[in-house]
C-alpha cells in the first residue's frame, strides 16, 4: 500500500517556508546555464521556489497535496503578478505528459511516503521529465534522530508515522541510506550525478540531529 499525506500548512509558523533554500540558487544557477526552461516544482508547499524559480526566467508548473498551500501559492503569485501553473495533485500521479520538464525540483517533500511509494513517485518522475533533462531532491537520511532515535510508528522498514503535534502529525517519513538510494536510482533508471549527506545540526537556538541527502540527477 503507498501513501502520500499533505502537511497541515495552518499548523506551520516558522517562516523559513517562505524563503528560498540555500541549495535553489545552486541548481538556478546550474539550469540557467545549461538552457533549460520548463521546471517543475514538486510539491510547492507555500510557494516559496515556485516564486524564486520563476523570478529567475523559468516556466515554472508547480503542484500539492495541500490546498491550503496551493492557494498560498496562487494568492502570492498574484501579489508579484507572476504567472505559474499550479495544481491540486498528488505525486503518486504527477498530472503531466511524458517528458514535459526540463529541470524538476523536490525539496523536503518526495520522502512524504512509503517504501511503495517511493518507487512510484521515482517512475512518475522519470516520465514527465524529458530526455537530458536534471532533477534535484532530498531525501530523509536512517542516520536522523526521528528515524534513528525517536521511537516512531513504523509503516514498513523504511518509513515511520510522526505522531508529534504540528504540520507533520500523522504524514508518513520515507528513510534511506547510501546504498538504499543507490539501489533506487538503479532500478529507476536515472543516473546519479552527485549526492552530498548533510547534517542541520544546530538552528533556533538548539543542537540538532537533522540529516538528509542532496541528490543531483539526470535522464539519459
Amino acid at each position: 500500500m503507498s501513501i502520500s499525506k499533505a502537511w497541515n500548512w495552518n499548523e506551520e509558523k516558522n517562516k523559513i517556508w517562505l524563503e528560498p533554500s540555500e541549495e535553489s540558487y545552486f541548481v538556478s544557477a546550474r539550469w540557467k546555464k545549461q538552457g533549460y526552461k520548463k521546471l517543475l516544482d514538486l510539491g510547492c508547499g507555500l510557494g516559496r521556489h515556485s516564486i524564486f524559480f520563476s523570478q529567475q526566467g523559468f516556466d515554472v508548473s508547480a503542484f500539492d497535496l495541500s490546498a491550503d498551500g496551493v492557494n498560498h501559492l496562487r494568492n502570492w503569485a498574484a501579489k508579484e503578478t507572476i504567472r505559474i501553473d499550479v495544481k491540486i495533485a498528488d505525486m503518486l500521479s504527477l498530472p503531466y505528459d511524458d517528458c514535459t520538464f526540463d529541470c524538476l525540483f523536490a525539496y523536503h517533500v518526495i520522502s512524504h511516503t512509503d517504501t511503495i511509494g517511493m518507487k512510484k513517485i521515482m517512475a512518475e518522475i522519470k516520465r514527465v521529465l524529458k530526455p537530458q533533462g536534471e532533477i534535484y531532491i532530498t531525501l530523509c537520511s536512517k542516520e536522523t534522530w526521528s528515524f534513528a532515535e525517536a521511537g516512531f510508528p513504523k509503516i514498513d522498514e523504511n518509513t515511520i508515522r510522526k505522531t508529534d503535534d504540528g504540520p507533520e502529525k500523522d504524514v508518513p517519513h520515507f528513510y534511506s541510506n547510501l546504498d538504499d538510494i543507490i539501489e533506487l536510482f538503479s532500478e529507476t533508471g536515472l543516473e546519479l550525478l552527485r549526492i552530498r549527506h548533510t547534517d542541520d545540526c544546530y538552528y533556533d537556538g538548539q543542537k540538532r540531529n537533522s540529516k538528509h541527502y542532496f541528490i543531483l540527477a539526470a535522464k539519459y
